[in-house]
C-alpha cells in the first residue's frame, strides 16, 4: 500500500532504503532523543530493522513507510505504524517517525503521522494508536498534539525521566476527523510516478 498525501508519497520500506536510513541515523541531532546522539550501526538497519519491518508488513500490513518528498522524489525520513513489542491483548499500534534535519519545521512529520492514523483506523482498525516522546522533545510533542493524540491518562503521573506516552482511541479519531482526512491509498504501481524510488 502506498499512501499519497499533499506533499509526500509513503511506501513500505525496501532494502534499498538502507543507505538513507544509515545517513539519517548518523546525525546526532536526529538521534538526540533516540540514543543520546549515537548512530545506529549499519548492520542493525540492514539485518534487523528493515527485514523486521518488511516481515511485519507482509504478515499484518503494518511496519515502516519511507517518506518520498514531492516533487523532488528525495528521501524525507520514515513513519512507522507497528504492532507493539509488549504484545498485549488490546488491539493497538505504535506510531513513530524520524525525519532528516533538512526538512524539520515544515509540517511533514504531522502530515505523515496524520496519514498513518487515517490508514490505521481504516479497514479492521485497532482500538487505539499510541506514541512516546521525551518530555523535552518539544517538536515531537507538538506533532502528537496536532494529530489529536493526548497523554495516556493512566500514565500522567509517571516520572518525567522517561518518555511521555500519548494515545488516540478509534472513536476519538472518528469524532475528531468526522471521517476526516483520508489520504489516497494506492495498491498498484500504475498510479504512481514512474520515477518514484523503489515503487
Amino acid at each position: 500500500m502506498i499512501v499519497d498525501t499533499p506533499r509526500l508519497w509513503l511506501r513500505p520500506v525496501l532494502p534499498d532504503d538502507a543507505d538513507n536510513f544509515v545517513s539519517l541515523d548518523s546525525d546526532p541531532l536526529v538521534m538526540r532523543y533516540v540514543s543520546d546522539g549515537d548512530p545506529t550501526p549499519r548492520a542493525q538497519i540492514v539485518d534487523w530493522t528493515i527485514p523486521r519491518a518488511r516481515a511485519e508488513y507482509a504478515a499484518h500490513g503494518t511496519g515502516i513507510w519511507t517518506l518520498i518528498l514531492k516533487p523532488s522524489l528525495e528521501f524525507a525520513g520514515w513513519v512507522a505504524l507497528r504492532r507493539p513489542r509488549h504484545g498485549g491483548q488490546r488491539r493497538e499500534l505504535e506510531l513513530s517517525y524520524r525525519l532528516p534535519r533538512e526538512v524539520w519545521g515544515q509540517g511533514l512529520a504531522t502530515e505523515a503521522a496524520r496519514a498513518m492514523l487515517a490508514a490505521a483506523f481504516a479497514g479492521v482498525p485497532p482500538e487505539r494508536v499510541f506514541a512516546g516522546a521525551a518530555p523535552d522533545n518539544v517538536a515531537s510533542l507538538r506533532v502528537l498534539r496536532k494529530i489529536g493524540m493526548r497523554i495516556t491518562p493512566a500514565l500522567t503521573d509517571e516520572s518525567a525521566g522517561g518518555d511521555i506516552e500519548f494515545e488516540i482511541l478509534r472513536h476519538h479519531w472518528l469524532m475528531r476527523s468526522g471521517g476526516g482526512y483520508a489520504p489516497e491509498r494506492h495498491h498498484g504501481r500504475h498510479r504512481l510516478p514512474d520515477a518514484l524510488p523503489g515503487a
